[in-house]
């Protein structure tokens, strides 16, 4: 009787992440600027980087196509390749 283990035959219900979406199919975004830096920094953290699908949710789609725009600013000086506290 001391080695009780509780076993459940439904697994317990465990708040998970909400779900992710892609903010371009969402609101119809087909081209994305490489001449608005500004819309670019929602995509990299605050040192400049990338960030990754996993954490912005971007379909694989856009994601090529923001990391894209986001090289091409910075290639043209509108963004820069290494920040500090770029937010």
């Amino acid at each position: 009787m001391a080695d009780k283990k509780v076993r459940y035959l439904n697994p317990i219900d465990i708040e998970t992440k909400a779900e992710r979406y892609c903010r371009f199919r969402k609101k119809g975004i087909k081209y994305i600027d490489y001449k608005d830096p500004d819309f670019l920094l929602m995509l990299c953290n605050p040192q400049g980087k990338i960030l990754p699908r996993r954490l912005t949710g971007t379909s694989l789609k856009y994601q090529r196509k923001a990391s894209q725009a986001i090289k091409k600013a910075r290639h043209l000086a509108l963004m820069p390749y290494v920040a500090d506290n770029l937010r």
